[in-house]
């Protein structure tokens, strides 16, 4: 750690710390986000999300559009949908892709406009 990364004195604010410890996120709920962000660290999972953002697709359209093999799509889907990031249809002998719900919608959402923005 750099010298401008650390306080120049040691000063705790006890009231300031009591306010925020109760509320400090648990350390399985931090797992789990680092988990997911950590998926999200992916540029192929990213476009995924990005290509579920426009609506379902099956593997083989995802692959199309991607540009890759069905079986490397197959291997980010698993992930995506054991974080449960992406839900699975299967109608028949197709299987459809969607995002989980609209926190990931907006979770990609958001993440594009802090890029976007400068």
């Amino acid at each position: 750690m750099s010298r401008s990364d650390r306080c120049e004195i040691s000063h705790i604010d006890e009231e300031h710390v009591r306010a925020v410890a109760p509320r400090l996120v648990d350390g399985l709920t931090a797992t789990r986000l680092a988990e997911t962000f950590k998926a999200l660290s992916d540029p192929t999972r990213v476009r995924i999300l990005s290509a579920l953002s426009q609506g379902e697709l099956c593997v083989c359209g995802l692959a199309a559009v991607l540009g890759m093999s069905q079986s490397a799509v197959s291997h980010h889907l698993r992930l995506l949908r054991t974080l449960r990031l992406v839900k699975a249809d299967k109608r028949g002998r197709m299987v459809y892709y969607t995002l989980d719900d609209a926190h990931i919608e907006g979770l990609f959402r958001q993440g594009m406009e802090h890029v976007a923005h400068e």
